[in-house]
């Protein structure tokens, strides 16, 4: 398995017991959705490998306790302490109306209401406040943030992200 086919879950944050077990801090809005999983994929030494679940706790919202098959001491979760945890991409959640995973609209044109095409959709800041669309047109980079109200139709089908800016942002940039 490699990372391109897999979408981030969490981070062993911790050692749970002297027995092996270890809890993941999910990186998700929805952690109940995690909670009975039979197997994650861990990042050890630059390299996907699977790990077997035999029993798991979701506990304090997004924090699920995990006993992995084969692991029945602290030595055995220290080797996976601050590793990234990671899923196929087909076990994501299918999302509806103008809800997305941001791996799935970058490419995508983004079409302002008023202003018309503003260009392609090259990546998504998230470690601003507010996460921010990164397009490209030409040879300027626009930014829009990803506000609701902003969002006004998200086409799947014809790769394609209507939004509804206020007066001037886009041109400011340009």
């Amino acid at each position: 398995m490699q990372k391109k086919d897999c979408f981030y879950l969490g981070k062993v944050v911790r050692k749970h017991s002297f027995k092996g077990e270890v809890v993941i801090k999910l990186d998700t809005d929805e952690p109940e959705l995690y909670e009975n999983m039979d197997a994650v994929f861990i990042n050890v030494g630059n390299n996907l490998i699977p790990f077997f679940i035999e029993k798991s706790l979701l506990q304090k919202g997004n924090q699920l306790r995990v006993k992995f098959e084969d692991f029945c001491t602290e030595e055995d979760a220290n080797t996976i302490l601050k590793s990234e945890v990671y899923l196929p991409l087909d076990l994501l959640p299918k999302l509806s109306g103008t809800k997305f995973y941001f791996h799935e609209v970058i490419g995508f044109t983004i079409e302002d209401v008023n202003y018309g095409e503003v260009g392609i959709l090259f990546g998504i800041n998230d470690k601003t406040a507010q996460p921010l669309f990164e397009i490209k047109n030409g040879e300027k980079e626009i930014l829009i943030p990803m506000i609701d109200d902003f969002i006004k139709k998200v086409d799947k089908v014809n790769k394609k992200i209507i939004v509804e800016t206020p007066e001037g942002l886009i041109e400011m940039y340009l």
